[in-house]
């Protein structure tokens, strides 16, 4: 990391990381503009329609809700110490979109519990929830996101490309490429109003579908860091292990089934095994793009909407 002021280069509009920036600014949406009163009414019409619908059943509805808010605000935390070592110009330009958009996905989340959550709760009686209760997160949760922050905090120890390619891993491939984009595709399948079981949630899935959008985005900034470290002699086996290292706890995540029926026919959604196929086929077609020198990172359009609009 440079610790001397020098001028900086002038911007290549033609890379890859200026086109993700620029591909952000365009595609700009404020949280605060999705509509969430449909949600509240649609909920508040399924509960009371529910047979031996308790309380224990709205917190396996909010399970997965209460995941990815704290999730976002971990990420919105902890990317700080990537910005603070890039060198580039227009990597820093593209950084400064992304802590920007988890900071968004943050204000969705809260948002989402403050005026759906708590309007529900409140029309029903019942106590208000936390979304930060010890309840929602599991071990392999809290590991997964620790094993993240030391990754990126290291760097302002030591910035050396393995370092580097590291926290990618962490942060880029595994906690947004897999965990976050795999459980954000169920959830938006869910609560799309395809099953009769589960309530139809626009609002929620509206800021799904924004969110994986711009996430699409930062996995394949991610994607371009790490081909880019390792045409630079970072060896590929160092980004392989340090994912399949990860994903016993991606794993533990999405398979905590604390607040499921014990009956696997009572339960709703998606079918089992399949987060975990979409999952797979994912991971598997991003390391490919990244270990394989001959293979294109998809382009940033294609990138979005293969993310963001299955």
């Amino acid at each position: 990391m440079a610790t001397e002021y020098t001028p900086t280069e002038m911007m290549d509009r033609e890379s890859r990381s200026n086109r993700y920036y620029r591909n952000a600014v365009e595609r700009h949406w404020d949280p605060g503009e999705i509509d969430l009163e449909r949600d509240v009414e649609h909920l508040l019409a399924y509960i009371e329609g529910a047979d031996e619908y308790d309380r224990e059943s709205w917190y396996g509805t909010l399970n997965g809700i209460a995941k990815f808010g704290a999730g976002e605000d971990a990420v919105t935390e902890d990317l700080a110490p990537l910005g603070a070592v890039l060198d580039n110009i227009d990597d820093q330009l593209f950084l400064t979109t992304q802590m920007y958009e988890e900071a968004k996905h943050a204000d969705f989340f809260d948002r989402y519990w403050r005026e759906v959550v708590w309007t529900v709760e409140d029309e029903l009686g019942w106590e208000r929830s936390n979304p930060r209760h010890d309840r929602w997160f599991n071990e392999p949760y809290i590991e997964l996101f620790d094993r993240n922050r030391k990754a990126q905090f290291r760097l302002l120890e030591e910035d050396t490309p393995e370092n580097r390619a590291k926290a990618y891993c962490h942060y880029h491939l595994t906690v947004e490429g897999i965990l976050a984009q795999t459980g954000y595709y169920g959830m938006q399948t869910s609560y799309g109003g395809d099953f009769e079981e589960l309530p139809h949630l626009p609002g929620l899935v509206q800021g799904f579908t924004k969110i994986r959008s711009d996430e699409g985005r930062h996995v394949g900034f991610g994607m371009n860091q790490l081909k880019k470290l390792i045409a630079e002699g970072v060896d590929p086996n160092l980004i392989e292990d340090t994912v399949d290292d990860l994903l016993p706890l991606v794993q533990g995540i999405t398979e905590d089934e604390r607040f499921q029926p014990d009956d696997p026919d009572e339960r709703v959604g998606l079918e089992e095994g399949k987060l975990a196929a979409y999952a797979v086929d994912k991971h598997t077609d991003r390391m490919r793009q990244i270990t394989d020198a001959a293979a294109d990172i998809p382009e940033v359009d294609e990138l979005v909407s293969l993310e963001g609009d299955d």
